[in-house]
């Protein structure tokens, strides 16, 4: 439904635009033919739903806070904005500036003023055109009243509470909210569904009450009743609970880490694509490197380790030498020097750092081969650094988590004082990551790290 108004309020923004810069009397005259205001307008539309897509606009929309809406909708119409520029650069266009302001403005109020009003709408159309829906709820408890609660104060879209169902005998017989309603032992069910309208049953009982309820789902079953079972038996596990099927068993998912396989993939491909033209524009600055390195100390000029990718699986990574031959040898011998806490190895002005290897380390330069295990799958463009296996052995059980993301080039520590940032506060910030993990944040952190590694900010 947004999708389709989307649509709809991108191309009534386009017409607005196109209208009002045509009335303009300013100094240049703006005009499209038909064949290139439709290639505009199509693409426009297509980028609109597209970013709506990518930002996750319209799986909130309907239970949205007002400044959420006001503020996806602005990055919607802005995103919208740059990809028709880029469009316009590529094919060379030469849209009017001010006709692309104009559009994504209106296109933005439009949205803004739809959305808004999308959430009551919804709630008028369910109420004035639909059949009230009737729902039961099954237990009594502190879970129970608050579902209760909720389906009260979903009466304007048209759900109606019809009662409670004691799973238990000896509860209370009625339970007073809003209103005073009848609760009923859950065994009266069958005579309940044949004389009163029963659309759903929402069973909110402790998980060791499911099994002794088998019946009752069955009749529900057979009776063709939508039921609905409330899933926060453990209330302290902070993980996205979804509903699979391997074969014909379905499962209850618990999920600590991004999941979402389209998402994911179109990050593989972003990945894929800057990885590769990533190799080819830097391929003769890093033959020269190379050459540099093998000039001015002994040994390879490619460092390669073992290090921990997703879910711990072992790879090997690849990276300039920006150290001596010997440089793992000495550990032992420089450790004393080690100015990180925790589980990582860090020495501020290493003495095992080679004339060249400082600079670089200090721009970054040295993690440019590791554009090859991205482009393999070992590593992405953004994510957790991967770390060697040494170090997670050392891991609290909390900060394994972090191995259940693609290893990256960045993340967020990278952006926060890199070298600078303490052992648990980079556990923290990878945790944060993938809390908060979305392709929009990996694009906010990609264009942040470009400067900090121009000017080697927060590095050793």
């Amino acid at each position: 439904m947004f999708g389709l108004s989307d649509v709809v309020l991108a191309a009534a923004g386009f017409e607005a635009a196109y209208q009002t810069r045509s009335f303009l009397p300013l100094e240049h005259t703006f005009f499209l033919s038909v064949e290139k205001k439709a290639l505009v307008l199509g693409f426009s539309l297509l980028a609109w739903v597209a970013i709506g897509l990518w930002l996750g606009v319209y799986e909130k929309l309907d239970s949205g806070h007002p400044g959420i809406i006001l503020r996806d909708s602005f990055r919607q119409s802005a995103y919208g904005a740059i990809c028709l520029v880029l469009f316009e650069y590529v094919l060379r266009l030469d849209l009017s500036r001010f006709f692309l302001v104009l559009f994504s403005v209106y296109a933005w109020i439009l949205l803004l003023a739809f959305r808004l009003l999308a959430r009551r709408l919804i709630g008028v159309i369910r109420r004035e055109f639909a059949a009230p829906r009737y729902v039961m709820v099954v237990g009594t408890g502190p879970r129970a009243l608050e579902l209760a609660r909720r389906i009260e104060a979903s009466a304007e879209y048209g759900i109606r509470l019809g009662g409670f169902l004691a799973e238990v005998p000896g509860g209370p017989s009625h339970v007073g909210l809003g209103s005073v309603y009848e609760v009923r032992p859950v065994a009266e069910l069958p005579s309940i569904l044949q004389r009163h309208v029963v659309d759903d049953i929402i069973f909110a009982v402790p998980s060791e009450s499911l099994g002794e309820l088998e019946e009752i789902f069955l009749l529900c079953d057979e009776e063709g009743v939508r039921t609905h079972v409330a899933v926060d038996f453990f209330p302290h596990v902070n993980s996205t609970i979804s509903l699979d099927r391997f074969g014909t068993t379905p499962l209850l998912t618990f999920s600590a880490a991004p999941y979402d396989e389209i998402r994911l993939l179109i990050k593989r491909l972003i990945d894929i694509l800057v990885a590769a033209a990533g190799l080819i524009v830097l391929a003769p600055a890093m033959m020269l490197i190379a050459l540099l390195i093998r000039l001015t100390s002994p040994g390879p000029a490619i460092f390669r380790q073992v290090r921990c990718g997703l879910n711990g699986r072992r790879f090997l990574f690849y990276k300039f030498r920006s150290m001596c031959e010997n440089a793992e040898a000495m550990q032992a011998a420089v450790a004393h020097l080690n100015a990180r806490d925790g589980a990582v190895f860090k020495i501020p002005r290493d003495p095992r750092l080679t004339p060249i290897g400082r600079y670089l380390r200090k721009f970054s330069i040295d993690e440019w081969p590791q554009l090859w295990n991205v482009l393999r799958g070992d590593m992405s463009l953004v994510g957790p650094r991967p770390a060697i296996p040494s170090e997670v052995e050392q891991y609290q059980r909390w900060q394994r988590r972090r191995l259940r993301m693609r290893p990256g080039l960045t993340c967020l520590w990278a952006i926060n004082g890199r070298d600078a940032v303490g052992f648990e506060t980079w556990m923290k910030l990878d945790m944060q990551y993938i809390d908060n993990w979305s392709l929009a944040l990996d694009w906010k952190i990609l264009l942040r790290t470009i400067p900090r590694v121009l000017t080697g900010h927060g590095a050793n």
